[in-house]
């Protein structure tokens, strides 16, 4: 038995113009039916806690337009929303189909990496690849065969929604950046007095100058006279002169608080502080006595 070699003459040893047109409306359908998205991919992919087996600080720094086809059309998959001890958790996934062609053209590396972001414009929020289906799977079937190398048309990729925990995430993009920034958990500082006015996004730090700074961080918002809101926030500030670099500002700090404005757009960060209180009462985390009573 064997199939009609007029209509199957697509060989294993070399990709056929059918194979290469069905491509094209591949790509064609995900350039009609897909959506806009921009691709981050992981800049700091290479500093490794091997031990631990985690990225220490993620870095962002580029973005790619690209057009992908969103298969969970009806709605986000994943665990979604429930309540645990933990609090409220929201756990949405969503599933991405890219045309290898195209991504091999628009992004400098080999394939979809796990880790890498996707920020999707539509629903304005950052999702992380958690698994790329690229292999030849024996298992699947694809149109006319599948040509040299395992001609397959697209990569499937899962993701899910990401936790922003201080990862660098600065890409020159302003609709990315500023979507960015509200996912940071912030830091307030109560000022007593000053001059100048700090500027959204710039540096302020303690010390000398930047180079040789204790503590240093971005600005989220200011309110003169009152407090500023800090994110990305490098070291640890203390009572003393908060310095802006571009703006010139010198204010001084009266109190600190890490919960007064701290959020982000999953989780409710600000639990962490009423757990820490009533832990107070219970638990003496001094060293001589890390897991007993006061």
């Amino acid at each position: 038995m064997a199939t009609n070699v007029y209509f199957n003459p697509f060989p294993l040893s070399q990709i056929t113009s059918e194979q290469l047109l069905v491509e094209d409306l591949v790509i064609e359908a995900m350039k009609i039916y897909g959506m806009d998205i921009y691709y981050l991919p992981r800049s700091s992919r290479d500093v490794v806690d091997y031990l631990f087996g985690e990225d220490t600080v993620k870095q962002y720094v580029t973005a790619y337009p690209l057009e992908m086809y969103l298969e969970n059309v009806t709605g986000m998959g994943g665990e979604q929303d429930f309540i645990s001890k933990f609090g409220l958790e929201i756990k949405d996934e969503i599933q991405l189909l890219v045309s290898r062609r195209r991504f091999a053209a628009t992004i400098p590396q080999n394939r979809p990496l796990e880790g890498d972001l996707i920020y999707v414009p539509l629903v304005k929020n950052f999702f992380e690849i958690t698994f790329v289906e690229h292999e030849n799977d024996q298992a699947m079937f694809y149109t006319l065969g599948r040509g040299r190398g395992g001609n397959v048309y697209v990569y499937g990729l899962k993701l899910k929604q990401f936790v922003f925990s201080n990862e660098v995430l600065q890409v020159g993009i302003s609709e990315v950046d500023d979507s960015a920034r509200n996912y940071y958990p912030r830091t307030r500082i109560s000022l007593i007095s000053g001059s100048g006015k700090f500027v959204n996004d710039e540096i302020v730090y303690q010390g000398a100058n930047l180079s040789v700074a204790t503590a240093q961080a971005i600005v989220y918002d200011f309110t003169p006279n009152t407090h500023v809101d800090l994110i990305r926030v490098k070291g640890t500030f203390a009572s003393g002169q908060l310095k802006g670099n571009t703006s010139s500002a010198l204010w001084t700090i009266n109190t600190i608080s890490d919960t007064a404005t701290m959020n982000t757009a999953f989780e409710d960060i600000v639990d962490n502080a009423r757990i820490e209180a009533e832990s107070d009462g219970i638990i003496d985390f001094t060293e001589t006595n890390p897991f007993g009573e006061p």
